[in-house]
């Protein structure tokens, strides 16, 4: 039989099918929009606040109290039935951690749901004697891409599998005992460059984590769910362990290397501590006279310091450019990506350049899929209070040391 006799057939064939099927496309996507309106619905009727943290002009504690302080906050409440997830549209809590330099003045924010501000603010005190931490105004919503301002933004992606971990303070020797001349903090080239900027300018790094749970869809179930993340890691593993094994007569010996060692430990270690969903995002912004090219490559480099050629890194991803000039001739399209960028740091929400899929057997969701997970670790590496090893002399800290009360005080 020719093609063109098969072409009746298949067209008689696609006429009965598709009025059967068509009810049920259409079912299946109000049933997502249902789901999508109730949970953008949810997350309106919440209140945020944020809250600025003032470290103090000491500070003696290792970023493995920042990791207490992440363990905390891994809130997953809110999502404990279908009926709270689907009809009321109830998502658990998700926080934007952000590092933020207005004109070289380096500053600490945390964005919160109002109603987790306590907790926070309480964990925060527990873990940083001397902090500060007072609610402000959103720094970033004053601003608008409207001619006055320019701005460069891009998201990152990890360079190895998610399991991997970054480079942590625990790889810089930052859990041990040392004089603080001794120390190396890789959070201080960050904060080099931050507090480098000056009149006009404004650099932030913006980090959202919810905490991560077991919501992927199973492929060898109907309805099951699985953790890919950890899923993942013993795919790695059982890869390096394959990749080592050695013809040792009638048998297979496993014979590692110390960086397949060091690989599989490091992938061990890091699936088993909490984790959570993150996405980062950096924008240098700065008024039209004042904005320096030069900071676009610095600002990429700021995170190379957790990279490793052994385990993971960070890498650009989405940036808010274009390669070649015949992919924006009108430059609509960039116009839109910075306003667009610029939205979604002023939301603190995820992906900027695509709206989040839902589906009616995933479990739980935020207002985004975020874009990899990172564990408490390598969350207390990117983001913590330095000690006196940073001399960055703009960065914010507690004017003076405050002293507890005598007990014997009358009351």
């Amino acid at each position: 039989m020719s093609e063109f006799n098969l072409i009746g057939p298949m067209f008689d064939f696609l006429l009965m099918v598709v009025p059967v099927l068509l009810p049920f496309g259409i079912l299946a996507l109000l049933i997502d929009l249902y789901i999508d309106a109730n949970r953008r619905a949810f997350i309106a009727s919440r209140e945020y606040i944020l809250l600025e943290v003032m470290p103090p002009q000491e500070v003696t504690k290792s970023p493995a109290a920042m990791e207490l302080f992440l363990m905390a906050i891994y809130q997953t409440g809110g999502e404990a039935t279908w009926y709270d997830r689907l009809v009321k549209g109830q998502v658990r809590a998700w926080f934007s951690l952000e590092i933020v330099s207005t004109e070289g003045n380096v500053r600490f924010f945390i964005w919160t749901r109002d109603n987790l501000a306590k907790l926070v603010e309480s964990q925060l005190y527990s873990q940083f004697p001397g902090i500060e931490v007072v609610a402000v105004d959103d720094y970033a919503a004053r601003f608008a891409y409207d001619g006055e301002v320019e701005l460069f933004g891009l998201e990152y992606a990890l360079t190895q599998p998610d399991p991997f971990p970054i480079k942590t303070y625990v790889d810089y020797g930052l859990d041990k005992e040392q004089e603080e001349e001794y120390k190396v903090d890789p959070i201080t080239p960050t904060l080099e460059f931050l507090g480098s900027l000056g009149q006009g300018e404004h650099g932030w790094i913006q980090i959202i984590v919810r905490a991560h749970k077991k919501e992927d869809k199973d492929p060898n179930k109907w309805f099951g769910v699985r953790d890919n993340w950890k899923e993942s890691a013993k795919e790695e593993i059982e890869k390096i362990r394959k990749s080592s094994l050695i013809d040792a007569g009638e048998s297979k010996q496993v014979q590692t290397t110390k960086g397949q060692e060091l690989r599989i430990a490091a992938l061990e270690r890091s699936v088993s501590k909490l984790s959570f969903d993150t996405g980062i995002r950096s924008i240098y912004l700065a008024e039209k006279d004042a904005f320096q090219g030069a900071n676009i490559g610095t600002m990429i480099g700021a995170f190379k310091q957790y990279g490793s050629l052994e385990l993971n890194g960070f890498r650009p991803e989405w940036t808010t450019s274009f390669d070649y000039p015949w992919e924006d001739l009108s430059g609509n399209k960039l116009r839109r990506l910075k306003e667009e960028m610029l939205e979604a740091y002023q939301e603190r929400e995820y992906f900027f350049r695509s709206r989040p899929k839902f589906h009616w057997w995933r479990p739980a969701s935020s207002v985004e899929r975020l874009r990899f997970v990172l564990n408490t670790e390598e969350l207390a590496t990117i983001f913590h209070f330095p000690g006196q090893v940073s001399q960055t002399p703009s960065m914010q800290r507690v004017s003076s040391k405050k002293g507890t009360p005598p007990a014997n005080l009358p009351v």
